[in-house]
C-alpha cells in the first residue's frame, strides 16, 4: 500500500531532509512503493507539483525552498495495474489536495475515476457543502457502509491552511497507522521519521483537523 507525508508550517527549513527521510522509508518499506510518486508544495507566492513514474528514492527531489506546505505520496499500485504518471497522487481539485493509501474490497458505489483513489476523492467532493471536514466525515461513512471489507482507508485533504485526516484499518496496525508530529512544524506520515520526535498515533475512525 502507498505511503504519504504532509508537512506544514510558517517556515520549513528542514523539509528537504524530511522528504529524503520519507523517500528512504519508502525504499525500505515491507511492500514495494516504487510505482511512481508525487509531491506538491505551496509557498507564500505560488503552488507547485512534481510527479514522476520512477521510485521516489531513485530521483533527485525538488528543493522545496520557501515551502509552507508539502504533500508527498509514493505509490504501490494495486495488482501492479495502471502504472502511469497520471495516477500518481497528490490529486488536485476544487482548491483541495488529496492523497490516499489503503485497500477496499467489494465497494458498492458508482463514481467516476481512473483508479479507486480518484473515485474516493470524487465521493468526498460530492459531499462537500462548504466544510471539507464534514465532507470527509460524510464520505467515509458512506463508503464504509457500502464496502464489504476495509483493509485500510487513510485519507488526507489539505487546503491553504488546514489538513483534514481520516484513518481506518482492519489489520496490520504497525503498517497502516498514521503518525502525527506537532512541533514547530506539523507532520503527518505513514512512517515515524527519525529527524522529528514526539510522534503520536492518529486515532482511528475519526476526522482530525489540523491548522498550521
Amino acid at each position: 500500500m502507498c505511503r504519504l507525508l504532509y508537512l506544514a508550517g510558517d517556515s520549513l527549513p528542514d523539509c528537504a531532509r524530511t522528504l529524503n527521510e520519507f523517500a528512504t522509508a519508502c525504499k525500505n518499506s515491507r511492500e514495494f512503493q516504487g510505482h511512481g510518486y508525487g509531491i506538491s508544495w505551496k509557498t507564500k507566492a505560488d503552488s507547485h507539483s512534481h510527479h514522476r513514474i520512477c521510485p521516489i528514492w531513485e530521483n533527485s527531489l525538488p528543493s522545496l525552498v520557501g515551502a509552507q506546505q508539502v504533500v508527498a505520496h509514493a505509490r504501490s499500485a494495486f495488482r501492479d495495474e495502471g502504472i502511469v504518471v497520471e495516477n500518481n497522487m497528490p490529486f488536485f481539485a476544487d482548491g483541495i489536495t488529496f492523497a490516499f493509501n489503503g485497500e477496499l474490497q467489494g465497494v458498492r458505489i458508482r463514481e467516476q475515476g481512473r483508479i479507486g483513489a480518484e473515485k474516493i476523492f470524487n465521493v468526498i467532493r460530492s459531499c462537500y457543502q462548504g466544510d471539507w471536514g464534514a465532507a470527509l466525515r460524510d464520505a467515509m461513512k458512506l463508503i464504509t457502509s457500502r464496502t464489504r471489507y476495509v483493509r485500510a482507508m487513510n485519507v488526507l485533504l489539505a487546503d491553504e491552511t488546514r489538513a483534514y485526516l481520516y484513518s481506518d484499518f482492519s489489520e496490520a496496525p504497525e503498517y497502516f497507522t498514521l503518525h502525527v508530529h506537532k512541533g514547530r512544524e506539523l507532520a503527518v506520515c505513514s512512517e515515524v521519521l527519525p529527524s522529528l520526535s514526539g510522534w503520536e498515533q492518529l486515532p482511528r475512525r475519526t476526522v482530525e483537523v489540523f491548522t498550521r
